[in-house]
């Protein structure tokens, strides 16, 4: 089978960040944080549908694959950064450009103000939501049970919306909406790390701690 190029990856990935991107525009804009983030995982299920690259939803399986999967995880990060980057910058060209960037800019505030610690473990528990959410979505196409697929996407994106999880690449589209800084940068690095952790837990317990058997 034919190898997918790292151009096709890295647009593939731009458009996943657009796709973020505009999940972020939805939950900035909307009043009530429940359907906000509801209508946030729009991105993710799109994402999934049309089979665009996203970093959370590939670094999980770096245990499973081999030293070119990393390097595709790489492009996936660059290319999610441009469309997030695009999103923002569109935004913020409109008329609602202003009510976008007050939101993301309280958005970054409150997670600048917090410490590297707490920010790298929300990225871990955000991270793991992510991977069970792309692996449910594995399962469900190979079932075809579409329902499953739908809550399978949109309950994780809600819990770690709600629950104040950090996610890199919804986090970058805040970035650029917001004011980039240095202090900026080196958040969403800590987060992209804890994104990392947190997508490999299952995958490395799977592989070096659980019984091959299932308990249940």
């Amino acid at each position: 089978m034919n190898q997918e190029s790292f151009k096709s990856i890295f647009f593939k990935g731009i458009m996943a960040g657009v796709m973020i991107g505009i999940g972020g525009i939805i939950y900035l804009a909307a009043e009530n944080r429940v359907i906000g983030s509801l209508l946030f995982s729009f991105g993710l299920f799109t994402i999934i549908r049309y089979g665009f690259a996203l970093y959370t939803g590939k670094v999980g399986y770096i245990p499973e694959k081999n030293f070119r999967y990393i390097l595709e995880v790489a492009v996936t990060l660059a290319g999610n950064i441009c469309g997030t980057a695009l999103a923002a910058g569109m935004a913020l060209s409109t008329k609602i450009g202003d009510t976008i960037h007050a939101g993301a800019r309280s958005t970054m505030n409150s997670k600048l103000d917090d410490s590297v610690q707490s920010c790298f473990i929300l990225g871990i528990f955000c991270g793991l939501l992510m991977y069970l959410a792309v692996q449910n979505a594995r399962n469900c196409r190979e079932t075809g049970a579409d329902t499953s697929l739908v809550f399978g996407t949109v309950i994780p994106v809600m819990i770690f919306i709600l629950s104040g999880f950090n996610h890199s690449v919804a986090d970058c589209f805040y970035y650029f909406a917001s004011y980039p800084t240095v202090k900026g940068t080196l958040y969403l690095g800590t987060v992209v790390l804890g994104n990392a952790v947190g997508g490999m837990l299952v995958p490395l317990l799977k592989k070096y701690a659980f019984d091959k058997e299932n308990s249940i």
